[in-house]
């Protein structure tokens, strides 16, 4: 169901993959360069916005009674949190900016402004989730382990309230991210011993304790009577960042072409091979500077999962050239409208909330789940990835048209 031979995928022979590998390698070196002065400037001046958002949004929140002031100081805290989150924790983290060795945007030192410990996150997000990106079996992030997001999970009864989990999720994806490390199910059942358990848990507990106390206790006794005022305000802010995380990641991952893979994709997988599972299991959106900046550039995931330890303000330039690759190498560049792509995303949770009888495509060619055994049927065998893909559509429209 999944992708188990990513180069027969592909359409590419080793040397195809190989080649690729040492163009992208070629890219990271050109990047690493020319990282400087510019660069620098670039992530100051976003710190000093965020900075000067959030204190504008306190001191505004200081007066929340009226509603004019309550409107800007929760509209500035959102977006200061926003910034926060997706631009500098998530991408200084990724140890994009550590070649500047500035301790404070220092992978090892950044603490980010959510529930999450950063230690917690660094691990799932950086060494499995980057590692294995899409490995069914290995990425947890296939889903979140909430939702079944490809074919290839076997439908459940659960399942059924998929929809319901999607929503739960979108509004709380702070603490959905901060549980996702600590795996409290393998602990429950006994499969993660308490010993490793017990530290991770009570660092997550510090972590969230401080971050409530800080938004729900601290801020809102600040402002005195209009306490209850910017409690409803902060509350709203971490509703408004939550729901932009999860809108902007689910993008990047799950709408159709993103797609899965076998264990069988690790067994001596080489640098390009891993280039090339990152390309075909990610997915970016279009965007101009303002919604790329407040998406963290992940506007670029392709990019972003390519190259996660590059500093984000070169995803854009870098996506001329990994564009004119795709188009060398024959392969999908999957990108899309910011809405279309969120739409195709949800079309899939809800449809995989349905037993596999009520679904229509086969579990090798379907949009959000495929394998190597979906170009059975195409003799000879089409010469590149993307022209495979045009044919298989042009084949189904041709159907469509003939059952009409």
């Amino acid at each position: 169901m999944a992708i188990s031979d990513i180069n027969e995928y592909a359409h590419l022979t080793d040397a195809d993959v190989e080649a690729l590998g040492a163009e992208l390698d070629a890219l990271r070196r050109d990047v690493e360069s020319s990282r400087g002065e510019r660069d620098a400037t670039y992530l100051r001046r976003t710190i000093r916005a965020q900075r000067t958002l959030e204190i504008v949004g306190r001191a505004a929140l200081l007066g929340s009674n009226r509603r004019s002031l309550w409107w800007l100081g929760t509209g500035a805290l959102s977006l200061a949190k926003i910034i926060e989150n997706m631009e500098l924790g998530h991408n200084v983290m990724h140890g994009q900016w550590d070649w500047m060795n500035d301790p404070e945007v220092h992978s090892t030192s950044w603490e980010w402004d959510m529930v999450c410990a950063a230690p917690h996150w660094k691990h799932s997000h950086n060494y499995i989730h980057h590692k294995y990106t899409n490995v069914l079996g290995m990425d947890h992030d296939v889903g979140y382990k909430i939702l079944r997001v490809t074919r290839d999970e076997p439908w459940e009864p659960r399942r059924a309230f998929q929809p319901f989990f999607n929503v739960m999720l979108a509004a709380t994806f702070e603490w959905g991210i901060a549980l996702h490390d600590l795996e409290l199910k393998e602990v429950i059942g006994g499969r993660k011993p308490m010993e490793v358990a017990r530290p991770e848990i009570r660092k997550f507990v510090h972590k969230a304790a401080r971050q409530m106390a800080k938004d729900y206790v601290l801020f809102p006794a600040l402002s005195g009577p209009n306490a209850k005022s910017t409690l409803t305000a902060n509350l709203t802010a971490n509703f408004v960042r939550n729901l932009w995380a999860y809108v902007v990641i689910f993008c990047g991952h799950f709408p159709d072409g993103a797609e899965k893979f076998t264990m069988d994709t690790l067994e001596n997988e080489t640098q390009g091979q891993w280039y090339l599972r990152q390309m075909l299991g990610s997915a970016n959106f279009d965007a101009g500077p303002t919604l790329a900046f407040m998406s963290g550039n992940l506007s670029y995931q392709i990019e972003h999962h390519l190259f996660p330890d590059l500093p984000s303000n070169r995803y854009a330039d870098m996506s001329v050239r990994v564009r004119e690759l795709c188009d060398k190498y024959d392969l999908p560049y999957n990108t899309g409208s910011f809405t279309m792509q969120y739409l195709r995303t949800l079309r899939t949770i809800n449809k995989l909330a349905l037993p596999d009888r009520f679904l229509r495509d086969s579990v090798d060619d379907a949009p959000e789940t495929a394998s190597e055994r979906r170009f059975d049927s195409i003799t000879p065998r089409a010469t590149g990835l993307r022209t495979a893909l045009a044919e298989l559509k042009s084949r189904s429209r041709r159907r469509s048209s003939l059952a009409a």
